[in-house]
């Protein structure tokens, strides 16, 4: 199969050459070794017993074949890491080391942060736009420097094909399977997690059972800012011995680690003109259709309306799939502009902006999420509030849906289909 380009990619252009080490950070199955493949001229796979060893026994080895060196899966040695830190200190010339890794370090072990010597680099499952499914017209990156023009395209993707692409997957090695072969394929990944990754990762589960139940409740609260209290409630409802805040608190921080939650942050502006802002999270897994098997919810149901939310007043299953859909985009967009991402809320609920995308100038891009092919005065009624309150660091507003056209409103703010946005 031949390798398809990432958006990754074009960071790892920018960066390795002049970079001597770069890791890749994501959960497993998301493209990490294949991307570092095409720029790597050995290759250290630690999931083999055997080559842990030999690399155990001589850590010098990474400095004696020819670079550049992808470590895949380097965690599994967290040593490696300090060994790397070290080369790079030795000799920082660019495009040395390419550190591959599906989990971060286990809490108790300690690792130098890397700080001057290794940088880190996200990667996620593929984008919408990394899908190939439509050319896109919207830039985020021109968006966000205020050079994107006029507002124009059209996409033939309908709203059944958004719940194709939510179930779908975006883990290359899933989305292309048939749909019973995918569905198995997530279920065993889920499972893995549950009963294998982190055990492989240095941390006993004692019951998977209930960390499955916690993380199908906590899939139910995607795209809220739902308290850990009420997903808890939710996992547990109707058992008398509830685990302990201390085992529920684990449960997050591993399955953090392993990248397979994905939270997006609350945004904290620099310059602070606004106040009384949630600090609360909002909750994404790293894959819609996680959360979609988790919940246990199809494409007729969803398109029915059903599945069960943790807070019911935070709209339908299928709209909090779509809105985990482009964040999952959107997300990658921003960073591969150097771009910071996070979400709005004022503490009384009265206002919030989905996604707000902050530039290197801190300068905002703000962007609303809706599961409609229409956009209405109501629909934009929180970006252009945000916009009284930042004027000129608002640099423009939008709202993703999923309809025909982009084009631009008189009151200024841009509707663009989601899969007419790209990098």
């Amino acid at each position: 199969m031949s390798y398809v380009r990432r958006i990754l990619d074009d960071v790892l252009d920018e960066l390795f050459p002049h970079l001597a080490a770069i890791a890749i950070e994501g959960a497993k199955g998301v493209g990490k070794t294949a991307t570092g493949t095409q720029r790597a001229k050995s290759v250290l796979t630690l999931t083999s017993a055997q080559q842990r060893e030999v690399l155990i026994a001589n850590l010098d080895h990474i400095t004696q074949i020819p670079p550049p060196v992808l470590i895949d899966e380097w965690q599994l040695v967290p040593q490696i890491w300090d060994w790397v830190r070290h080369a790079v200190d030795d000799d920082a010339s660019g495009g040395r080391f390419l550190l591959a890794g599906s989990a971060s370090v286990p809490s108790g072990v300690r690792i130098h942060s890397g700080a001057g010597r290794i940088v880190s680099t996200a990667m996620r499952p593929l984008t919408m736009h990394e899908r190939g499914l439509v050319d896109a017209t919207v830039s985020l990156k021109t968006l966000l420097t205020g050079t994107q023009g006029r507002i124009a395209g059209a996409s033939r993707m309908r709203l059944p094909d958004y719940v194709d692409e939510m179930l779908a997957s975006g883990f290359p090695g899933i989305r292309g399977l048939p749909e019973r072969a995918r569905q198995v394929q997530l279920d065993s990944y889920i499972t893995r997690i549950a009963e294998r990754e982190l055990a492989e990762n240095g941390v006993a589960v004692r019951r998977p059972e209930a960390l499955k139940a916690w993380l199908t409740a906590y899939s139910a609260a995607t795209s809220t800012d739902a308290s850990y209290t009420t997903i808890l409630n939710a996992a547990t409802a109707g058992e008398i011995d509830k685990p302990a805040r201390s085992t529920v608190d684990s449960y997050r921080e591993q399955l953090t680690r392993l990248f397979i939650l994905d939270p997006i942050p609350a945004w904290s502006p620099a310059f602070n003109p606004l106040k009384r802002l949630t600090r609360s999270p909002k909750h994404h897994l790293v894959d819609p259709a996680l959360a979609a098997r988790l919940v246990g919810v199809g494409k007729p149901g969803l398109l029915a309306g059903e599945g069960q939310r943790v807070d019911q007043r935070t709209g339908t299953w299928l709209g909090a799939l779509f809105e985990s859909l482009a964040a999952q985009s959107i997300r990658v967009y921003a960073e591969a502009s150097w771009g910071t991402i996070g979400h709005l809320r004022t503490h009384d609920g009265s206002r919030e902006v989905d996604l707000i995308v902050e530039g290197e100038d801190r300068r905002v891009l703000a962007i609303e999420v809706k599961l409609a092919p229409t956009v209405g005065d109501a629909d934009v009624r929180h970006l252009n509030w945000l916009g009284t309150h930042l004027g000129d660091r608002l640099i423009d507003k939008v709202v993703i849906t999923t309809g025909e056209v982009a084009y631009r409103r008189p009151d200024g703010v841009a509707v663009v289909p989601l899969a007419l946005l790209g990098p």
